[in-house]
């Protein structure tokens, strides 16, 4: 096996260059003429506006043009929209107010955008923005998801006095009811999941160019899905012809879902430029970008397992609402709650499900895919009901994940709310991570741990997710140059995972070819042809399954042409390692001799060889895939503080083919980082009363730190799915659906012999030992 092939732990081609800070990102992108963006955002999680005063911004040094709503209304800019056909739960269609640029009438959360200043600098802008007057009438606000549904909670909308924006429902209610009321136990328990953002290393930025001589827009912009951009842009916004934009995303300095395509400064720093025929830059602030992006999760689950008289799971219901902001600006608004809860049944045979899914309005940032996109959720509840069934009912919890979890037999399994799993091994998944974790010491290490005054706990978790689906194809394209090199062209979009290296394996595997001989091309409209992005753990499954079909045509065409600069039949020419072969001989041409030849027609065979050497192809998933794994976690809790320590961590994970082990593992560690992060000190918080937003900076908004995190062991049981030409099931994700669950479980786990029954999300050192001293009646 070539050492840069599919499965070596090939080092990421692009490091060097970041390294050394050569890399290129939004705010290293300038143009000549440039002015600066500056947006007048809302203090007020709800309010009126009585009035908005520019005059003076206008008037002051530098400034260029200071834009309202009624600006961007005047010039007919359209607003792209929620498609997907949802009801509320009385029938009525859904309610999806969709988001304006900048709001001319009422401001619906803190950072709602108001008004943009643009000027010569960005300091002037600063000093305008200071200067706009913006009269508001404050109203009563509602920012807590199970606030929203309450009697006589404010109304987001007036048209919408209840805050139901639509339901969901899977599964079989009736048959899923009748079998929870003839169950032996039903264990049913309700558990919130905080808001988190981001917190990508790169805020998000924009540069709207306009070339007036060719009519057309050009975007530069940190996004993960650049066709997209461009054609919301063309088609929902400006209402132009797709050539007439260009949308340009080179590197990304982390994206995890949340830079998306409907971003309301795309749009305006484009209109801008066009409108001021100068180009116009919009960096977000640190400080800003809570206010100014979407959000992930915030929901609460109701959620009962039902088992019979032998603990065996016969029926599990969730009634959930989901916070979706206050805006639904697109589909993308509603799909992590709505699209992934599916996986609610985990790795388990549960015959009888039904789920309820209600997506609330409320006072704050409207809410998108972060890093899992429903996955993380739906684990974090089913393995946490099953850690609080077996401590209520006095058994095993291995045990009893082990008596209900599918056997490899019962695969393929169609589950009662959607899901196909095709394959995998997931009780060997659990054997495997309770040997690599060390589960049989335990005990020796929590008495250790106790005799130092501290409580140990420890997590198991199965996890399964739903990724790579299969609603949008991928796309990819080799093209060969006369001297034998190549360009790769992907419609993925890397955003820090190792696209370059990943790909280039897969291109090495297949052709053969030295990545060193490759150039990687990814984020250019105008140079890809298409592409729907990175998002969804997908770009492997259906990025790589497309550059493995286009680099098959490129075999056989170069086959044609090997069999005539050999004097052989294309019959009885063989590929393998970039080399073909006349079979049975030792006579043969290299890949890189064929592709110089395709650009020489003293070489090509009579009889209509076209010349040139540039293949593609667009792959379209037969089935969503499945990654799976099993994470085990041990944490230390002092109990006079209610300071946890992470202290054991171990993964094993199935995602199928492994194209780079190195790789997998940095994705599981980010992925594991994130899912720590939320439970233990991540939460975006606003003051229940007012409204405001109490945690807009790193002061308040903990991330996780190095010390936050412990070593991780980790190791692969691959199963490669047959529904890809690779075996690939993805793996961006499958860290942090993991991690949720786990982390939290062992922290209840310490906590349970004190009589804690939960904690509240995140487990702070202030929520934990708040819980202690409750359960101790103080």
């Amino acid at each position: 096996m070539s050492k840069y092939g599919i499965g070596q732990p090939v080092l990421r081609f692009e490091d060097p260059r970041l390294l050394r800070g050569q890399g290129r990102f939004i705010n290293d992108v300038n143009v000549y003429g440039q002015a600066h963006a500056v947006f007048v955002r809302s203090p007020h999680a709800h309010a009126n506006i009585r009035s908005i005063d520019i005059e003076e911004a206008r008037n002051a040094p530098g400034v260029v043009a200071v834009f309202t709503g009624h600006d961007v209304a005047a010039d007919g800019l359209g607003m792209p929209k929620a498609n997907m056909p949802r009801k509320r739960p009385d029938g009525k269609p859904m309610y999806a107010p969709q988001r304006p640029p900048l709001v001319t009438d009422r401001v619906r959360y803190v950072g709602d955008p108001v008004v943009m200043v643009i000027a010569d600098t960005l300091a002037q802008a600063k000093d305008a923005a200071d200067l706009v007057n913006v009269d508001y009438d404050p109203l009563p606000s509602v920012t807590l998801t199970e606030d929203t549904v309450k009697p006589g909670a404010p109304a987001v909308w007036d048209d919408c006095p209840d805050n139901i924006s639509n339901n969901v429902e899977r599964g079989n209610k009736a048959a899923t009811d009748e079998a929870i009321r003839s169950a032996a136990r039903v264990i049913k328990r309700r558990y919130v999941i905080t808001r988190v953002h981001a917190q990508y290393m790169e805020p998000r930025g924009t540069l709207g160019t306009y070339d007036p001589g060719e009519d057309r827009m050009t975007l530069y912009a940190d996004v993960q899905y650049p066709h997209r951009v461009r054609n919301m842009l063309a088609q929902n916004v400006f209402k132009v012809p797709e050539s007439k934009m260009r949308v340009i995303s080179g590197d990304v300095g982390g994206g995890f879902g949340t830079k998306g395509w409907q971003y309301i400064e795309h749009r305006l720093t484009l209109w801008a430029a066009r409108k001021l025929l100068r180009p116009v830059k919009w960096t977000c602030e640190r400080s800003e970008a809570v206010m100014a992006d979407e959000h992930g999760r915030d929901n609460v689950g109701e959620i009962e397992l039902a088992l019979d008289k032998d603990n065996k799971f016969v029926a599990l219901r969730l009634n959930m609402l989901a916070n979706i902001g206050a805006y639904v600006g697109s589909d993308r608004n509603l799909l992590s709650p709505f699209g992934m809860i599916g996986t609610v049944l985990g790795v388990y045979l549960i015959p009888k499900a039904y789920i309820n899914v209600v997506g609330v309005l409320s006072n704050t940032n409207p809410t998108a895919p972060y890093r899992g996109a429903g996955r993380p959720e739906a684990i974090y509840l089913i393995e946490r009901l099953i850690d609080d069934a077996a401590r209520e009912l006095g058994i095993d919890r291995v045990e009893l994940r082990r008596k209900n979890m599918l056997p490899e037999s019962a695969l393929p399994y169609q589950s009662p709310v959607g899901p196909y799993y095709d394959c995998g091994e997931f009780e060997k998944n659990m054997d495997m991570a309770l040997k690599l974790g060390d589960v049989a010491g335990y005990a020796a290490r929590a008495e250790e741990s106790r005799k130092r005054g501290k409580l140990r706990g420890l997590g198991i978790v199965n996890a399964i997710e739903q990724a790579a689906g299969t609603a949008q194809p991928e796309y990819a394209e080799i093209r060969f140059n006369p001297s034998g090199t190549a360009a790769l062209l992907m419609g993925t979009k890397a955003q820090g995972q190792g696209h370059e290296t990943m790909f280039k394996q897969i291109l090495n595997e297949r052709l053969g070819i030295d990545p060193a001989d490759v150039q990687f091309i990814d984020g250019d409209t105008d140079r890809v042809a298409f592409g729907m992005g990175t998002n969804g753990s997908r770009s492997t499954v259906l990025g790589g399954s497309a550059l493995f079909l286009a680099a098959g045509k490129v075999i056989e065409k170069g086959k044609k042409l090997a069999g005539h600069l050999l004097e052989a039949g294309e019959q009885d020419i063989e590929f393998a390692d970039g080399v073909f072969k006349v079979a049975g001989t030792d006579r043969s041409v290299t890949l890189k001799q064929v592709a110089m030849a395709a650009f020489n027609p003293t070489r090509w065979p009579k009889g209509g060889f076209e010349g040139g050497l540039y293949e593609n192809a667009t792959y379209l998933g037969q089935r969503d895939t499945y990654p799976n794994g099993c994470h085990i976690c041990e944490v230390e809790i002092d109990p006079d503080t209610g300071a946890v320590h992470l202290d054991r961590y171990c993964v094993v994970d199935d995602v199928g083919t492994v194209m780079n082990p190195i790789g997998l593992k940095g994705q599981i560690h980010g992925g594991v980082a994130q899912g720590v992060g939320q439970i233990l000190s991540e939460q975006v918080v606003w003051d229940r009363e007012s409204g405001q937003l109490l945690t807009a900076s790193f002061l308040d908004y903990a991330m996780p730190r190095a010390d936050t995190m412990c070593s991780m062991e980790i190791k692969s049981n691959p199963v490669p799915t047959k529904f890809n030409p690779l075996g690939a099931k993805g793996a961006g994700e499958a860290g942090t659906v993991g991690a949720m669950p786990v982390v939290m479980n062992a922290v209840m786990d310490a906590l349970a012999p004190l009589g804690v029954k939960d904690v509240a999300m995140p487990a702070t050192a202030h929520n934990v030992w708040r819980a202690i001293e409750q359960a101790r009646g103080n």
